[in-house]
């Protein structure tokens, strides 16, 4: 249900406590959640009625004492009480509005109805309407003020406002003036709009007639009754001032130097006044002067000297501007201004804000590539307020000015990392004062890297050696390359060179190490050395490499026993050799021929009898391996002598072979023969083996079958040619039979010289042309001439 009800009460009286009750309205507004809104008189006296609830909610009395019905205030004080066997609400005490609601129009009071069973909250609102219970009140009950009598009339007085603590019609409304003949009231308007009284002089008045002129002003608001207070004026009239003061300059204008030190005079006003007595002396005072001016400087009022008393600064304040009020003892006045200029002084150093910079820059940055952007400002002003920028110590970068003070540092050259990583760049900013001031601000650049360092390998050539026989993945070496780059643009990674896809290859290279290692046996005798190339590429993009070469020496081991060239085992020549009964000491046996296809000390070969039949009888040459009796063959000795010679190399540990030499001994050698076998000396042991192993392999390897045939050929011509023209009987030769012991390359040759009866049976040497002059013979030349050609060439070879 929805209600509308007003009551008023009107109290009055000075003595009795009678208050008029207003039944104004009584509004109960119920949408989802009610609000009751009542309105309420302040100045009601204790449990006064202020509204049916019951009534207005439409809930029967039982209702409200079975629901328990109360009423909760929101704020601290209980303002209301709810009767729950009438549900009338009523006040708990009086109300008064300008205590509740101090300097508000509208005062409300809120209350909140509680139920139970079930719960429900209903919010009220009580309006507590203004009462004109209160008069305008004066701060002070007697106002002095002191004019002077030459004041001439328009001149303008304030006076002190009155208060009123009512609101609306019931506040202050306006002022009157007791009746006078010299001065009307007049209202005045402040800046906050309040309203305040003002005498208005309005005829000249006179001391010598009357020294005091009091006055009655009321202030009265508008309530109904209207409500008034007043207060008395007294107006003291002073006796005439008929001149004021007067300053000597209406400015005063004074330099200082901000660093000027306090307790310095900076400037002495001074104000005449031609009057006698108090109203001759004038005193000093700041008037309209700011309050860091009054700070900084002091005013002595007797003598109108000012005192600097802080410390000045320009970049604070450049100027400095007071009023200075000089009163006489009439209370006239005049006043001058005081202008103080601070004068800049050097005492700012520069100041440098970095507004962005770069953590960090590629070393392939171009020149001129910005690095960092500041600002340089500088307080002061003038020269002093000028600056210059640069960079301390030799560095590839450079400052470029922009505008408005600001700087950018440029990069004045190819920067590389691997020279310089960072750089700690202190830049100076300096003004042109004096002295001239400096700041240093640090500004660390870091260098980032870019791939432009290829790999570089600690040697161009890499020597390695390993030992034949090796086994697989030996490890023989390593490379090494550095990469002056960083990061992965410095992992540096290594790969063989193969000269084609697919191609073998000996050795192989870790990736990542370096590490060279073999890959299977190496043998000596088939590849002495040989060289591979090795790639070093680092891990940028794109990547960046290099070439090494690595030269792998094999190194010999005695893996391989000498071979035995001459005479071949199982040959004629190992089968039977045949000696001369008539051999003395030293005569030329045969000759072991022998290789090793080690090399060095594993190839230097030695030769020693093994075993013979009659071991006395022969000796074998250390080194040549020729085998020669050692003492003359006697008629005692064996006719068959088996010798077996050891060849043995110098490898460690050593190996040898051996061969089995069948001699025979035999009568019928010539003496010749003999004197040039036993003449032939014995051969330097020393002599170079290698020199005589070149000659027998090229020679014999090359030339030995076409020569041997052509030798074999020519000498059995020669044999079948002498054969028949002497009638007699030649030995065979010895390779054509089983059991000879002398090889293909041996024959025997029987000469005889015209008109003799002894003959002469020699042992040739190997089947060469024994032509003089290495031609070969004429058709015209004699035999003998050729017997003995062939003598001589025994004896060369014997040297």
């Amino acid at each position: 249900p929805k209600g509308r009800f007003s009551w008023k009460v009107m109290a009055s009286g000075d003595i009795k406590r009678q208050v008029s009750l207003f039944f104004l309205c009584v509004c109960v507004c119920q949408a989802g959640t009610e609000t009751l809104r009542y309105t309420l008189a302040e100045e009601m006296e204790k449990d006064s009625f202020v509204a049916n609830v019951a009534k207005d909610l439409g809930v029967s009395l039982s209702q409200l004492a079975a629901r328990k019905a109360r009423v909760v205030s929101e704020g601290n004080e209980q303002y209301f009480r709810l009767n729950q066997n009438t549900g009338v609400l009523t006040v708990k005490e009086t109300l008064d509005r300008e205590e509740i609601c101090p300097q508000s129009d509208i005062c409300t009071l809120f209350f909140k109805l509680l139920f139970e069973n079930p719960l429900q909250l209903i919010r009220g609102e009580v309006e507590v309407l203004d009462v004109n219970d209160n008069s305008p009140i004066f701060p002070e009950k007697e106002m002095i003020l002191e004019i002077r009598e030459t004041a001439s009339p328009g001149s303008r007085f304030p006076l002190e406002s009155a208060r009123d603590t009512d609101v609306g019609s019931n506040g202050l409304k306006n002022y009157s003036l007791g009746p006078n003949s010299h001065f009307s009231l007049d209202l005045g308007t402040g800046k906050d709009g309040a309203k305040y009284p003002e005498l208005v002089l309005q005829q000249q008045m006179d001391r010598e007639d009357q020294s005091e002129v009091n006055l009655l002003l009321t202030a009265a608001d508008g309530g109904s009754p209207p409500r008034s207070g007043t207060a008395q004026i007294r107006i003291v009239v002073l006796d005439a001032n008929d001149n004021n003061p007067v300053f000597s300059r209406e400015v005063y204008e004074v330099r200082l130097a901000e660093n000027s030190p306090p307790e310095q005079l900076v400037v002495r006003v001074a104000a005449e006044d031609p009057d006698e007595g108090s109203y001759g002396k004038v005193r000093y005072a700041f008037t309209q002067t700011s309050e860091l001016s009054r700070q900084l400087f002091q005013l002595n009022a007797a003598t109108g000297e000012i005192w600097l008393l802080g410390n000045l600064d320009f970049e604070e304040a450049k100027s400095h501007e007071m009023v200075v009020r000089g009163t006489d003892g009439g209370g006239l006045s005049a006043h001058c201004k005081v202008h103080v200029e601070v004068l800049d002084v050097n005492d700012n150093a520069p100041e440098i804000a970095l507004t962005s910079i770069s953590a960090s820059i590629p070393e392939d940055a171009l020149p001129r590539a910005v690095v960092a952007l500041f600002r340089v400002r500088d307080r002061d002003s003038g020269d002093n307020g000028r600056t210059e920028c640069e960079i301390d110590g030799d560095l590839p970068f450079s400052l470029a000015p922009t505008f408005d003070n600001y700087y950018e540092l440029r990069t004045d050259a190819a920067l590389d990392r691997e020279r310089t990583a960072e750089y700690n760049i202190t830049i100076t900013a300096m003004d042109q004062g004096t002295p001239r001031l400096s700041s240093q601000e640090s500004i660390f650049v870091q260098i980032s890297d870019v791939n432009d360092n290829p790999p570089e390998f600690t040697q161009a050539v890499y020597t390695m050696s390993v030992k034949e026989n090796n086994g697989p993945m030996l490890r023989i070496g390593s490379v090494s390359a550095t990469d002056a780059d960083a990061g992965k643009n410095a992992r540096v990674s290594y790969a063989l060179v193969l000269p084609s896809p697919g191609a073998p290859s000996f050795v192989s290279v870790d990736a990542e190490s370096g590490a060279v290692r073999a890959l299977r046996p190496l043998d000596y005798e088939e590849v002495r050395a040989f060289q591979v190339a090795v790639r070093a590429a680092d891990g940028g993009s794109p990547p960046l490499s290099a070439e090494a070469l690595v030269r792998v020496e094999v190194r010999d081991e005695n893996d391989n026993a000498p071979v035995v060239l001459h005479p071949l085992p199982n040959s004629s020549a190992a089968a039977g050799e045949l000696v001369p009964r008539r051999a003395r000491a030293g005569y030329l046996v045969a000759k072991v021929v022998a290789v090793d296809a080690d090399s060095g000390q594993n190839a230097w070969l030695s030769y020693e009898l093994a075993k013979a039949t009659e071991p006395g009888l022969f000796r074998v040459g250390l080194h040549s391996g020729e085998v020669r009796t050692a003492r003359a063959v006697s008629e005692r000795d064996a006719a068959r002598q088996r010798l077996v010679v050891l060849v043995r190399d110098s490898g460690q540990p050593p190996r040898s072979s051996t061969v089995t030499l069948s001699l025979a001994l035999v009568e019928g050698f010539s003496e010749a023969h003999l004197r040039v076998s036993e003449e032939a000396p014995a051969a330097d042991p020393d002599a170079p083996l290698t020199l005589y192993l070149i000659i027998c392999l090229s020679s014999v390897s090359a030339l030995f079958l076409v020569t041997v045939m052509a030798i074999v050929v020519v000498k059995v011509r020669r044999a079948r040619r002498r054969e028949a023209e002497t009638g007699l009987a030649f030995p065979k030769i010895a390779g054509e039979g089983s059991s000879g012991s002398l090889p293909h390359s041996y024959v025997y040759d029987v000469c005889f010289a015209a008109g003799t009866v002894n003959s002469e049976f020699r042992f040739l040497r190997p089947l060469f042309p024994c032509f003089p002059a290495g031609l070969p013979p004429g058709p015209g030349d004699q035999r003998s001439s050729v017997c003995s050609q062939d003598v001589a060439n025994l004896g060369e070879e014997g040297d």
